[in-house]
């Protein structure tokens, strides 16, 4: 077998009438991160106060959060409804991109973020010519910029391989999995998949490690008011690495090794782990632990509810009562 039209995902079993209950299941937990993920972006673009380098990589975190949960859901929407579990070739090869490029930028921008820590709390007085506006979109660019290309590259190293089979022991398309299907040598495909893993997984978790070492220092030394600080910014993010990295190292040890042993159940379910969990997991923890994300939220569903209420029982002019509205509930009040 030389080209192949589609792939067979095998790891999926009959679940009879309860596909629809699954089905539903899912639907909502999607609904829940888009609409979670979408109302965090918005208050931060909308608040002027939250144009900080550190909320903007939040938003380059949650849009992240969007672009990978896209790259699953709705494909598994689709298989769960499904009697026959096929996918063709093109959408197969899509996917890889989508689930690859996701995983990446979220570790380099959960380092990027881990380096704005850093800088905010070892040297704070230097903050604020350090981490200008220009180094801050220069660093968004690279966090998408970089995994990007180096996911097509991959694609583009997968996709021409002559093939043996079309079976894959999985719910979603794997990369390392279409290249043990291959026919030919696959030398190159290993050795790049390696030094993408090490470069684009590994060489972030280092800087992360690196950076909370150097905060843990300045804490042991600083006052109580700053160790209460940089607990507060930086339990979030510690959070979010530990869940990521969990979902990371089994997705990786499935694929480069034989798991056979481990029930078909709880494979499927640590396999979906951090593409299911994170992109809700990063706005329920962000919205709710960071006071200045949970005020403006706050605010801002006040303001809503104000309007709405006011506006309809009174018939109220809705432009003018937004304006002395959003004036009486600004920061400088």
């Amino acid at each position: 077998m030389h080209q192949v039209l589609y792939f067979t995902l095998t790891a999926y079993f009959d679940i009879g009438g309860l596909k629809y209950l699954y089905f539903m299941m899912v639907m909502c937990f999607y609904v829940l991160i888009v609409g979670s993920n979408v109302l965090l972006i918005a208050v931060i673009c909308v608040n002027r106060s939250l144009h900080e380098p550190m909320f903007l990589f939040l938003c380059s975190l949650f849009v992240n959060e969007l672009f990978g949960s896209l790259g699953l859901f709705p494909f598994l929407l689709v298989q769960i409804l499904s009697d026959v579990h096929r996918v063709s070739a093109p959408l197969c090869f899509l996917q890889i991109f989508c689930v690859y490029s996701y995983a990446a930028v979220e570790v380099l921008n959960l380092a990027v973020m881990s380096y704005d820590r850093y800088v905010a709390i070892c040297f704070p007085l230097q903050y604020n010519s350090t981490m200008t506006d220009r180094k801050v979109a220069l660093l968004i660019a690279l966090t998408w910029a970089l995994p990007v290309l180096a996911t097509v590259v991959l694609v583009s190293l997968s996709a021409p391989l002559r093939l043996c089979g079309n079976v894959i022991d999985k719910v979603f398309c794997g990369n390392f999995s279409i290249v043990k299907l291959s026919c030919s040598n696959t030398s190159v495909n290993n050795v790049y998949g390696l030094v993408l893993t090490v470069v684009s997984i590994v060489a972030p978790l280092v800087l992360i490690l690196y950076t909370y070492g150097k905060i843990l220092e300045v804490c042991f030394s600083a006052t109580r008011q700053t160790r209460q600080k940089a607990v507060s910014t930086c339990t979030p993010h510690l959070a979010s690495i530990l869940n990521f990295s969990f979902g990371c190292c089994f997705q990786i040890l499935q694929s480069r090794f034989d798991l056979s042993r481990v029930p078909p159940l709880l494979a499927i379910v640590l396999s979906l782990y951090f593409l299911t969990c994170q992109p809700l997991f990063n706005p329920a923890l962000y919205g709710l632990k960071m006071a200045a994300i949970r005020d403006a939220m706050c605010k801002k569903l006040f303001l809503f509810w104000f309007l709405k209420t006011t506006c309809t029982s009174c018939k109220l002019d809705p432009v003018g009562l937004t304006t002395n509205v959003a004036v009486w509930i600004s920061p400088s009040r």
